[in-house]
């Protein structure tokens, strides 16, 4: 059984940081690709970032240079380090891994940046 568990979403001023991380179990997590989305209310789920089995990532345009994803593969964790949070990043941010072309889902973890 597949299991994403995402922690560390909270309240946070703009300019702040916060760092979140997947946990991940049932999948063989070194083989994995592993992002996060996020969908803010009222609009769909967009990609943020990506990490592959080799540690190359990618990032959507609104958050780089301020987003870094990294992984653990001794932990089957994946962590999203998150400085100068905007107002706009407010979102439930979601953990994805895909394997094989499976994709996989957290429950997601709210993200607040107020003004």
């Amino acid at each position: 059984q597949v299991q994403l568990v995402e922690s560390g979403g909270s309240f946070v001023q703009a300019g702040g940081s916060l760092r979140l991380s997947c946990a991940a179990s049932g999948i063989a997590f070194t083989y994995a690709a592993m992002g996060w989305y996020r969908q803010a209310p009222g609009k769909q789920r967009e990609f943020v970032a990506s990490i592959n089995r080799f540690s190359i990532t990618n990032y959507a345009d609104a958050v780089k240079g301020r987003f870094t994803i990294s992984r653990d593969d001794a932990k089957n964790t994946v962590y999203l380090q998150m400085n100068s949070l905007k107002p706009e990043d407010t979102a439930v941010y979601y953990c994805n891994a895909n394997i094989a072309g499976q994709p996989y889902w957290g429950q997601g973890t709210q993200v607040t940046v107020s003004s």
